[in-house]
């Protein structure tokens, strides 16, 4: 694609790095094929490649965003499907990040947008004031109906009918590993997950203890930043963000890790491009050293678990790591091998590049493992996006709802929480979180959503 930005415009860095990306499109529109906006609006100017004209436009004439070309950007749902399918390496995620950032800046939302935002961006980050609102909506679900605004009545449905009780592992610590060390991890807790699901860390921590790991939560660390950083809000996503790498960064000072750990692949996705985000900043040399040793839990876990069950023995009931598991209480062989349907998280599968993985680490643990149709498309949770998209949002659960369970699954895999709630409130079929399986095979609890 030909770009005219001046030499004054390429001396901004997110400019430079727009103009770089805009000029890798060749306009195939192989996106619009997996595009699941597109799919499901079937508007040009809802696909990567229309929204990448709309942002040229609006970059090289540096012009007040209007609001047709913000709808059309808001609408995305930055699911990077677009970028495993581009055969031109077109990096969309840094500019519509870039889009949004400059949107955020220049364009006057109406006011009850402005404050639905604002609102999200001072509640959802923090778990504290997440659970007060959950048990708010808990109360006010009931009467959702009631509510004219789509948007509002979006975030009471949201609310799970059991708020967690607090989990005192997410609270800065060390668990020291069950057997002999075989690496020294920081275990990122996140924000939403810490008041949507306890249960997600509780059993990361044991599942990685058990096969050796030394798992730090570190003083300081929180919430990524990717929700506000969607939003466009830059200035509070690189508050929250660099209060994580100054906490991982003296920890790599410290004792040393061997990895960041992240089993919210939201989150992960934003971690690992730490070093983009702050490379113009004072931080952006422990930025790149945090983000180079960033990993999805089941990164770590492919290299910690074993290979193959032993000949004619459970994986529920294998030696791990040395362990005699062989009285594991409560294991998933039973009658068979569970039939658990992995849903691919497309910050997993489209922004990490993590694929067989999951799938192949459920198999290890004997489970039978099956993947819906369309698996390359998103639900439509996508962070904020089902709160401030509904409408589009609920159609592409639907259709996710309806593949998934097309499978017969005695259980749902993901490997994001934003997805396990958007899936779980369509659908009567447990969900879980991978590792809950993964540490239930290797002698962990019966997952609770397993337990009714």
């Amino acid at each position: 694609m030909q770009t005219n930005f001046t030499e004054e415009q390429l001396a901004d860095a997110g400019t430079a790095r727009a103009n770089e990306i805009l000029r890798a499109c060749v306009h195939c529109g192989f996106c619009t094929a997996t595009c699941p906006t597109y799919q499901v609006l079937g508007d040009e100017l809802d696909s990567p490649r229309g929204r990448i004209y709309l942002i040229k436009d609006m970059l090289e004439n540096e012009r007040v965003p209007d609001a047709d070309t913000v709808k059309h950007i808001d609408r995305c749902l930055s699911c990077l499907a677009c970028m495993t399918t581009c055969p031109s390496g077109v990096h969309y995620m840094h500019l519509v990040d870039h889009a949004r950032a400059y949107i955020e800046e220049r364009y006057e939302r109406p006011r009850s947008e402005r404050a639905l935002r604002w609102l999200l961006a001072r509640i959802l980050p923090y778990p504290g004031r997440f659970r007060l609102a959950l048990l708010g909506a808990k109360i006010g679900r009931p009467f959702a109906r009631l509510i004219p605004d789509a948007r509002l009545r979006a975030m009471l449905e949201m609310a799970p009918k059991q708020v967690p009780p607090v989990s005192r592992n997410d609270d800065p610590q060390s668990f020291a590993p069950e057997v002999p060390k075989r690496m020294r991890v920081a275990l990122m807790t996140g924000c939403a997950q810490r008041a949507l699901n306890t249960d997600i860390n509780d059993a990361t921590i044991r599942l990685l203890t058990r096969l050796g790991c030394e798992v730090v939560v570190a003083e300081g660390a929180g919430c990524c930043g990717s929700l506000t950083h969607h939003m466009g809000k830059s200035e509070e996503a690189h508050g929250t963000a660099g209060r994580n790498i100054r906490a991982w960064a003296r920890e790599m000072d410290g004792a040393g890790l061997d990895a960041v750990v992240i089993n919210t692949s939201g989150c992960g996705t934003t971690v690992k491009d730490y070093g983009h985000m702050f490379r113009e900043t004072p931080l952006a040399g422990d930025a790149a050293r945090v983000a180079s040793i960033a990993r999805d839990v089941t990164e770590v876990l492919a290299d910690l678990m074993p290979e193959v069950p032993e000949a004619g023995v459970s994986p529920a009931r294998m030696g791990i790591a040395g362990i005699d598991r062989a009285g594991a209480r409560d294991t998933p062989g039973g009658a068979g091998p569970l039939r658990v349907a992995y849903h691919a998280a497309c910050s997993l599968q489209h922004g990490q590049k993590i694929k067989g993985t999951p799938k192949d680490l459920l198999k290890r643990a004997g489970f039978d493992v099956v993947e819906p149709a369309d698996s390359h498309l998103c639900c439509g949770s996508a962070g904020t996006y089902n709160l401030m998209q509904p409408e589009i949002s609920k159609q592409l659960k639907a259709r996710k709802v309806k593949t998934l369970e097309a499978k017969t699954p005695d259980v749902i895999a993901a490997g994001n929480i934003g997805c396990m709630m958007q899936i779980g409130s369509g659908t009567g079929v447990p969900v879980v979180h991978t590792v809950e399986l993964l540490d239930w095979a290797t002698g962990g609890p019966k997952p609770p959503a397993l337990q009714t």
